[in-house]
């Protein structure tokens, strides 16, 4: 897979790309990551890439030209159109079955947003999707690029060791995950729950299951509203087949 970035701040992305599985993924080739600066693609002598909101208002706006200008060098270079993906608060929230579907292509773009926003014929002339890590506001769209970035490619074939670790993952069946335990047995009066000491591989089954429904019911009851509204339009549609 071939990611390109494309964002004001291209600095802050050595660190994070470098180290642990994002660094794996790259020494194993199964991933290469290319930063672009937007600012290259900017307008007049000092490079701008932003102006003042038609209709006032506060802040700046991400301009057309830079951005289009950027998409088309960075994938006349890399030889295609890749998948287009625009940071925005707005955007569709990011998920673990977004995540997988963005794995499976080939090649991605991903557009940093900044200032007060963008100008909307970026994304509606740019065909790019756009995505959001959740329902805050941040300086700038360069850490939902990372969010965005370590959610899909641990999800690649090949990058982790495990290949069912991925499988196991929270919300990969729609639940959260079981809480875990290590060594000690004991910590601060604190015990392990026995059955996962017992030894017995259905009953460490049968406890991960149910403390699955417990936690996932607890603190997110609305992925198991939407498990069931999954199960029943499912029945339907079988119901309603030849």
């Amino acid at each position: 897979m071939r990611v390109d970035i494309l964002t004001l701040f291209p600095g802050m992305f050595a660190p994070v790309l470098g180290e642990s599985i994002l660094r794996i993924a790259q020494e194993k080739g199964r991933v290469e990551f290319h930063l672009h600066d937007l600012r290259a693609y900017g307008e007049g002598t000092r490079r701008n890439v932003d102006d003042r909101p038609y209709g006032g208002g506060p802040g700046m706006v991400l301009m057309c030209g830079p951005v289009f200008r950027a998409v088309e060098a960075i994938e006349r270079e890399a030889g295609g159109r890749a998948r287009r993906v625009l940071t925005s608060p707005q955007g569709r929230l990011l998920t673990h079955d977004l995540a997988l579907g963005l794995a499976g292509e080939g090649r991605l773009l991903i557009i940093c947003g900044h200032y007060e926003g963008y100008d909307e014929r970026i994304p509606l002339g740019l065909g790019a999707e756009e995505v959001s890590i959740g329902d805050y506001v941040l300086t700038g769209g360069e850490l939902a690029a990372m969010v965005i970035v370590d959610a899909v490619v641990r999800l690649t074939p090949g990058v982790l060791g495990d290949e069912e670790s991925s499988q196991r993952d929270c919300f990969a069946q729609g639940l959260l995950g079981y809480p875990q335990y290590t060594r000690p047995a004991e910590f601060a009066g604190m015990k392990a729950p026995e059955a996962l000491l017992s030894g017995d591989h259905a009953r460490v089954a049968e406890w991960r299951a149910a403390e699955t429904r417990l936690r996932t019911a607890q603190r997110r009851p609305d992925l198991l509203m939407r498990r069931a509204r999954i199960a029943v339009a499912d029945l339907t549609g079988r119901k309603d087949g030849p």
